[in-house]
């Protein structure tokens, strides 16, 4: 039963709600309503008379360089961002009030227009899909309009490898008269996800992106974060900004209409996260995986839930919810797995690639004398139990005397910028940082993981 409404605004839904906040002050819960700060802190705006002297660095044969110039200002001011993540089932269900008040509870007063992709994939298992928008919009048509018919684009990482696509959606937005106070709603898997996020932050300097995740891994991870993208010259991830959702709507009922395969794949990031922060959630994935694996709806709920607040703490928490530094722990396994995706020509999904990433950099830890070997070969055995094959043939393929997938290590660097810095375990949930790699034992991890002494 919903809420009962007041004039002019919308009940907060009853479905689960996570609210994230950025600024560097403490969290408080309340309700069904987490606010988590974190913080965007930019230097501190200051007089030449309030600087204190700068140092003299001078390389071999350089000039000379003075203390702070007598005359600068240095910016200074904070950004706060927040977002709701709403948990919910059935949400185009007219008498499901999720969705509308995601769009309207900052607002109530005014009337919305928005702007909706669907994921082809998504229409295909899904038929009334278009059908269900159009008498959502129509049944709140008070509060909601819609800018233009639903468009239909096709999903997959074949959407972030077309630049097409991207044009296309910027001439459509133009078309519509959609403007920053419009919203873009994305129903589809994150690949879509994050091209159309890419589109949406990059039109009128960024347009109100509502994002409704339809995969596991769209729903436990990508879809929650603060990032978008697309991949250009043979490159992850190449082209894409940072920018935070207006909301995210995540809607359970929609995982049924998945493959197996891209079930078990979105299951590979929340092994990672569990490796990186919580050992216990590790230990419930270990216990659960046969009903994982068989896809168990309270068991997927609770994965789908646990890895998303794992995702937002991390961004709320870590200081640095965009990327600023050459550190980034959630992309624990993600330097091989990003090189193993283009090495593929992205035959093998994402969370598949992760889950051999995470299973290689976890033996890489074992054989560094960091992780127990126990501890290794149990993140190898779950990960299998899941339903993942950790054995692919572009693992053994070399050029130039080395193999290939080594070759994301400084494809990874570069992407992050700075100095090369690899998140690898010192235990289950417990991470550490590393700036170089032994060539010795990544070679040999390498190839455990392609016998049995990596079963």
């Amino acid at each position: 039963m919903l809420e009962p409404k007041t004039a002019g605004c919308v009940a907060m839904p009853r479905a689960r709600v996570l609210a994230w906040r950025f600024c560097r002050l403490s969290g408080a819960a309340a309700g069904w309503v987490r606010r988590v700060r974190v913080g965007l802190h930019m230097p501190a705006s200051r007089s030449a008379s309030e600087s204190s002297a700068g140092e003299n660095v001078q390389a071999p044969g350089a000039v000379a360089f003075s203390a702070t110039p007598a005359r600068v200002h240095t910016q200074r001011f904070s950004v706060q961002v927040e977002y709701p993540v709403v948990f919910t089932e059935e949400v185009l269900e007219v008498t499901n009030a999720d969705l509308l008040w995601a769009l309207t509870h900052r607002e109530p007063g005014r009337r919305h227009r928005a702007f909706v992709v669907l994921d082809a994939g998504l229409v295909a298992a899904w038929p009334s899909l278009v059908g269900q928008v159009d008498a959502y919009f129509q049944a709140h048509s008070t509060s909601l309009e819609l800018a233009a018919k639903p468009q239909i684009l096709p999903g997959g990482e074949a959407c972030k490898n077309d630049p097409g696509l991207i044009q296309q959606l910027h001439q459509q937005f133009q078309a519509a008269h959609i403007d920053r106070h419009s919203f873009v709603l994305c129903f589809g898997g994150g690949a879509l996800q994050d091209a159309v996020g890419y589109a949406a932050a990059t039109a009128h300097r960024g347009l109100r992106m509502v994002r409704l995740p339809t995969t596991v891994l769209g729903q436990n991870d990508s879809g929650v974060g603060v990032k978008n993208g697309i991949n250009a010259f043979d490159t992850k991830n190449f082209l894409g900004t940072f920018a935070p959702p207006w909301a995210v709507v995540n809607d359970l009922s929609f995982l049924t209409t998945l493959e197996r395969r891209d079930r078990v794949a979105g299951m590979a990031e929340a092994v990672k996260v569990a490796l990186i922060r919580d050992g216990e959630f590790f230990e419930w994935l270990d216990q659960n995986s046969s009903q994982l694996r068989a896809f168990e709806p309270a068991a997927v709920a609770h994965l789908v839930r646990r890895t998303a607040e794992l995702h937002l703490a991390h961004i709320a928490t870590s200081g640095d919810p965009f990327e600023t530094g050459s550190a980034r722990p959630l992309d624990y396994g993600h330097w091989a797995a990003h090189k193993l995706e283009s090495m593929t020509n992205y035959e093998l999904r994402h969370g598949e690639a992760v889950a051999i990433g995470l299973a290689l950099d976890s033996l890489y830890s074992a054989g560094m004398g960091l992780l127990p070997c126990s501890d290794a070969r149990r993140i190898c055995d779950l990960l299998r139990q899941l339903g993942f094959t950790l054995e692919h043939p572009a693992l053994e393929r070399w050029v130039d005397g080395r193999p290939q997938v080594l070759d994301g290590l400084a494809e990874f660097r570069e992407h992050l910028g700075g100095e090369l810095t690899l998140t690898l375990l010192r235990g289950i949930g417990s991470a550490l940082e590393v700036h170089d790699v032994n060539d010795e034992v990544m070679l040999k991890s390498l190839a455990q993981l392609n016998s049995a002494l990596g079963a």
